[in-house]
This record gives structure tokens, sequence and C-alpha cells, in this order.
């Protein structure tokens, strides 16, 4: 009974127990057929899906890489541009600078120019104003001269040197000789 009993328990559904590890075979053709399906809808659906998404990432990759070089080579054509900018503002700025140089330059040159022009018409309207200054003098000096002479004359003559025209005859006359150096002084008193 005991034999019977394990026999019995040995034998599922006309499957031997004395093989533990093997499964059914029943299980084993649902098995095949559903890794058959998973097999096609994997082959059909999911992998073509998922190449399509590999290829998306590496076209994004590589169209990120070639966006970053373009970007790059951009930014390398910009620098250059702004070098060249920046080389021509400054040769702008030192031709501008050169030109105020002349400028200020030609600006001091005219300047001191205007300035002595201006000193020498000074100068010269000074001189002029002296000689006539001087001009004055002299006739204010003749004339006091005349007077003087004539008053004095008039003292030692004795006689009155009023008349106007014989007074400036004889104070010209005496000034001419004067000036001429033809009067000499006379030693008044040890004779006299």
């Amino acid at each position: 009974m005991i034999t019977a009993s394990v026999v019995a328990a040995g034998e599922t559904n006309g499957f031997p127990s004395g093989f533990p590890l093997l499964p059914h075979p029943a299980e084993m053709i649902v098995g095949v057929i559903a890794f058959a399906i998973l097999y096609w809808l994997y082959k059909t659906k999911v992998v073509p899906r998922m190449e399509e998404v590999y290829a998306e990432r590496t076209a994004a990759i590589e169209g990120g890489m070639q966006q970053a070089e373009e970007a790059q080579q951009q930014a390398q054509a910009a620098l250059e541009q702004y070098q060249a900018q920046l080389a021509e503002a400054r040769a702008e700025a030192a031709r501008i600078r050169e030109e105020a140089r002349e400028q200020g330059a030609a600006i001091v040159a005219e300047m001191r120019g205007h300035a002595q022009t201006e000193a020498a018409r000074i100068t010269e309207a000074a001189h002029k104003q002296i000689e006539a200054e001087r001009q004055q003098a002299v006739v204010q000096l003749r004339s006091e001269v005349g007077r003087l002479s004539t008053d004095l004359a008039s003292r030692i003559v004795g006689e009155s040197l009023e008349d106007e025209a014989r007074q400036r005859g004889i104070v010209d006359r005496f000034l001419a000789e004067l000036e001429a150096g033809d009067v000499k002084p006379e030693k008044v008193g040890e004779g006299a």
C-alpha cells in the first residue's frame, strides 16, 4: 500500500514524477507559445521603436555637436570681427588724437602769431603815443622857454618884449641857434 500510494503520488496526470526538474509538457507548449508571442511583439514593436529612439538620440547628439561646432565657429568669427573693429577703433582714436594735436599746435601757433601781432601793434601805438607826448612836451617846453626867455630878456634889456610877433621871432631864432649848437655860453660876472 505504501508503494501504491508512492507510485500514485509520483504520477500526476500521466507525467512521471521521477523527473522532478522537467516541466510538464503542457507548460512547455504554453511557455513556447508565450515566448514566440513576446519575441514577435519585441521584434515588430519594441525593438524598432527603441532603434528610432536611439537614432533620434544619436541625431540629437550629433546635431548638438554640430550646432556646438557651428556656434563655436560663429563665436570665433564674432571674436575676430570684434578684434578687427577694436583695432580699427584704436587706429581711429589714434588718428583723432593726432589730428587734435596738430589742431592744437596750429591753434597755439595762430594764437602766438596773433599775440605777437597784437604786441607789435600795442608797442607801435605806445611808441606813437610816446612820440606824440614828446612832441607835445617839446612844444610846451619851447613855449615855456620862450616865455621865460622873453621875461628874462625884458628884465635884462629893460624894454618890453611883449609884442607877440617879435617875441616869436626872437624865441624861434634863439631856439634854432641853440639846437644848431651855434650859441656858446658866455661868462657873465668876471668881465662885467
